[in-house]
């Protein structure tokens, strides 16, 4: 690909400039709590610029990966909508840190735009701060007066803070023609379309103090950062960043996903291709360095990323997870200039799923609502009102920022001086009711359902299937009379047996049937106090208000997610026990395949501690003791201290108990009859997913046993392959670390024995050269082995230069020492780092008696060691 040649040349090209090449750090910037994301190129060097660091180089250049998505640098509105934002990106750069400054750094980019990105030079268009006469006098070394653009602090004067260091810019833009507009130069085109920017070179050379003044540094500096899918949109002579190869080869996959042509004319559907392209290689590459959705910080702006991505994917008509499927074609085109792509790509698509599967069941429960909502608000003033943007608030659980951004994708604002009164209502009622927020929006629905008709009657404790009355309906958010064949929508009935979601159990699934009707529920949802909705679409008949049908839940994937919620309380019940009786739930969700339990703990199990909590749980399970419920007031379940209750839960007057003798809970899910219905339980995989908080998640009967065969192939495998027993597998193991133990003490005996008849051969060399005496030698070591015999040589010379170098196939280490006698005649081990590095294509660095360099040129290596010879004969 393209921009692979591109990032790899560029490279290479600073490579042989002698710079260092540095790999990218992850955007995730575990060491910089200043940061959510990496959203340039000097993140990595921060403390080098800030003088709080040293690196054994002076010059660098990276391909940085970096995400712009919040705070400062937030350009996610932007994306899709015009032709060069992104959330993720490459940043190509250079730097110095206090090596060379303005001149060369404007060379070296005068040189790679028009060598490696092979730019006419005739189109190259650099600003300079207005105040930098310096940076102008150079440009017109390389370009004429008149296409060098003065421009003032906003655009053209950077600084890493209120205070510290900064200085002066110099752009690069590229003229695209006429073609993009008639602004005569770049300070003329503000919506920046006919002069692209691909190039900033910051002069980095002043100290901002408290007071404001600006204080010359002593050392400075140079940062510079080039868009890639800036410079190969300008290479292909495309109109946009997403006609370049790697985004073009997502949009393909994305049409290939979808069904749906890519047209970028096409105002509709366009932005949603783009969207979905550039998110997925935000969210991949966060969750490849450690990050994943979540509702805090960096978590939660992924989860608004990927929200987005998953809204503009059913623009195309995508109403199923679909990001894992593109992410492939992602691995193949940047996995093998970005390993941990590769690496991570199971992990990847595992958390995309997940995240989106939750989405859409959020997203199906509003039917239809936030399209009617979008469509209401196009007709009246492009305005989406306060009443509206809360009910999507509460209905989807959407931030008002999310809100923001939908009404910016379909142009559209919102009324949030409305929406703000409305919000802060809503916390009033809280405070002084027990209403939840869902409650809030579904008051026009079913304001006067309880009053008229009395609550639902849940009879899902006792039976899986019961005849019920329809008594709602619900369409396209409204009540309505009838629904008919195909249409989606909420079904309510005066009794049911499917459980509503809540309390981290999901709602069941089944069937609603009738004479010639049948609607298949496929979520279930209490969206008001005493209502229970079935979430679905009328496959076959008419459903009418007043008519019977029968109910009937999913029979077998209830009893799994039973057992599950009896296996939650149970491994409640053993945390206490293992961990002690400070552990809180904190949050947990109860499927058909596993359980999740979050708690508070201040640090991580031990396997000790999981291998007991299974124990006591499969203890219980064995016991098969019988599961009973009761109902009793809740002043009185308050008196027994016992029965545990949960964060900020609201209870009714009226609390059902599930009682297992050693463990007693507030709870309103569905349970096992007992214990031993369970099967076997085991704990999958116990994670931190916030400070003090704790994650364990598990799973019991078939997949329990599915995870323990998994582990006894693991075992099996292993011992197949070092020939033994699974049950003589860990004294195997222990037998071979103890051979490999031994055979390193006597092949280190040994090296050392090798090394000290090597280091005596050596002296044997040694040569005066101008009465100085002088040892150089090509040796092939390990760098620590080279070392060693580097001491071993001077401790028994009181008077040598030494130069040893150790090629190998593509580098080769060269180490340098000076004796104190002759450090003080002037010979300087850096000195002659310095001078015989750059030969070897490397750089290096040390003390006056002690120095080392490494390099790629190992074809060089005698003609540096030639050139030290040479410095010493000149007496330098």
């Amino acid at each position: 690909m393209l921009s692979q040649k591109v990032r790899r040349q560029f490279l290479q090209y600073f490579k042989d400039k002698q710079h260092a090449v540095i790999s990218s750090s992850p955007v995730v910037p575990h060491d910089d709590p200043t940061l959510l994301f990496t959203n340039a190129g000097m993140n990595q060097f921060k403390d080098v610029f800030l003088g709080n660091a040293v690196r054994d180089y002076k010059r660098a250049a990276t391909s940085q990966k970096c995400i712009r998505v919040g705070g400062k640098h937030n350009d996610l509105e932007n994306v899709g909508h015009t032709r060069r934002h992104l959330t993720f990106f490459e940043m190509l750069g250079n730097f110095s840190f206090g090596d060379y400054f303005k001149a060369e750094a404007i060379r070296l980019a005068w040189e790679v735009s028009t060598q490696v990105f092979e730019f006419d030079p005739n189109f190259i268009w650099p600003t300079v701060y207005t105040e930098d006469q310096e940076a102008f006098e150079i440009w017109r070394q390389y370009v004429p007066a008149e296409r060098i653009t003065r421009m003032g602090e906003k655009d053209n004067f950077w600084a890493m803070g209120d205070t510290g260091p900064c200085g002066p810019c110099s752009e690069l833009y590229y003229d695209r023609g006429n073609a993009y507009g008639d602004a005569r130069n770049p300070g003329e085109d503000i919506e920046g379309e006919r002069y692209l920017e691909y190039w900033n070179l910051v002069f980095m050379q002043y100290n901002r103090l408290i007071d404001d003044n600006l204080q010359p540094l002593p050392k400075p500096s140079i940062d510079t950062g080039a868009g890639l899918e800036r410079i190969i949109s300008l290479k292909l002579n495309v109109d946009s960043v997403f006609e370049t190869d790697v985004l073009s080869s997502l949009i393909k996959s994305i049409e290939e996903v979808s069904g749906v042509p890519y047209d970028y004319h096409n105002q509709k559907l366009g932005p949603a291709f783009r969207v979905i392209a550039d998110h997925l290689r935000c969210l991949a590459f966060a969750i490849a360095d450690g990050a994943q959705p979540s509702n805090v910080e960096r978590g939660y702006v992924l989860r608004k990323v990927l929200r987005r991505a998953v809204r503009y994917g059913r623009m195309l008509g995508i109403e199923e997870p679909f990001l894992a499927k593109i992410l492939p074609r992602l691995v193949e085109a940047m996995g093998s200039d970005y390993v941990e792509l590769e690496k991570g790509k199971h992990r990847i698509s595992e958390i995309l799923t997940m995240e989106e599967e939750a989405f859409f069941r959020t997203l199906h429960r509003g039917g239809n609502i936030l399209n009617q909502i979008i469509e209401r608000a196009q007709s009246h003033q492009k305005l989406i009102s306060g009443e509206d943007a809360f009910k999507l608030k509460d209905t989807y659980g959407l931030p008002i920022e999310e809100i923001l951004l939908i009404a910016k994708d379909n142009a559209l604002t919102v009324d949030q001086k409305r929406y703000a009164v409305l919000e802060n209502e809503a916390k009033e009622r809280s405070r002084s009711t027990q209403k939840n927020v869902q409650q809030v929006v579904a008051e026009n629905l079913f304001a006067d359902y309880i009053q008229k008709l009395g609550p639902c009657q849940f009879l899902g404790y006792v039976q899986h299937n019961a005849t019920g009355r329809v008594t709602a309906i619900v369409v396209d958010g409204r009540n309505v009379d009838e629904m008919k064949e195909g249409q989606e929508g909420m079904v309510v009935l005066d009794a049911t047996p499917f459980y509503a979601e809540m309390g981290g159990q999901i709602g069941d699934i089944g069937t609603l049937k009738g004479d010639h009707l049948l609607f298949q529920v496929k979520d279930c949802i209490a969206p008001y106090n005493g209502i229970i909705a079935h979430v679905g679409k009328l496959e076959k008949g008419m459903l009418k208000l007043g008519m019977p049908i029968l109910a009937e839940i999913d029979k077998v994937r209830r009893q799994k997610i039973a057992n599950n919620h009896t296996a939650t309380h149970l491994m409640h019940w053993a945390l206490h026990k293992v961990l002690g009786e400070h552990i809180k739930q904190a949050g947990s969700v109860v499927d058909e395949k596993r359980l999740r339990f979050d708690f508070s703990h201040h640090k991580a199990l031990t396997q000790q501690e999981i291998n007991k909590i299974e124990d006591l749980v499969n203890e219980k399970i064995r016991d098969n003791q019988p599961v009973r419920w009761y109902e009793i007031p809740y002043e009185e379940a308050q008196k027994q201290t016992e029965i545990k209750q949960f964060f900020g839960e609201k209870y009714s007057s009226l609390v059902r108990v599930i009682d297992i003798d050693y463990s007693k809970e507030l709870c309103g899910g569905t349970h096992t009859k007992a214990t031993g219905d369970l099967g076997l339980f085991r704990i999958a995989k116990e994670s931190s997913i916030a400070a003090g908080v704790r994650r364990i998640e598990a799973v019991t009967g078939s997949e329990a046993e599915a995870l323990t065969r998994e582990s006894d192939g693991i075992i099996a495998t292993c011992a197949a392959a070092l020939k033994t027993q699974p049950q003589k597998l860990l004294e195997r193991l222990e037998k071979l670390l103890e051979e490999n133990k031994h055979q390193a003490q006597e092949l280190k005996s040994v090296k050392k024995s090798q090394l000290g008849g090597l280091a005596t051969d050596l002296l044997a060399k040694v040569e005066m050269i101008n009465e100085t005496p002088f040892l150089a030698a090509e040796l092939v070591l390990t760098t620590e082995e080279l070392r060693s015999c580097a001491d071993d040589i001077m401790n028994r010379m009181s008077s040598l230069i030494l130069v040893l170098a150790s090629p190998s196939d593509s580098k080769c280490q060269i180490i340098v020492r000076v004796s104190e006698d002759l450090v003080n005649k002037g010979f300087k081990a850096q000195d002659i780092v310095k001078t015989i590095a750059p030969i070897i294509e490397g750089s290096g660095g040390g003390k006056p008696n002690s120095a080392q360099a490494g390099g790629t040129a190992v074809h060089k290596v005698k003609e540096a060691l030639m050139k030290a010879k040479e410095m010493i004969a000149k007496g330098s």
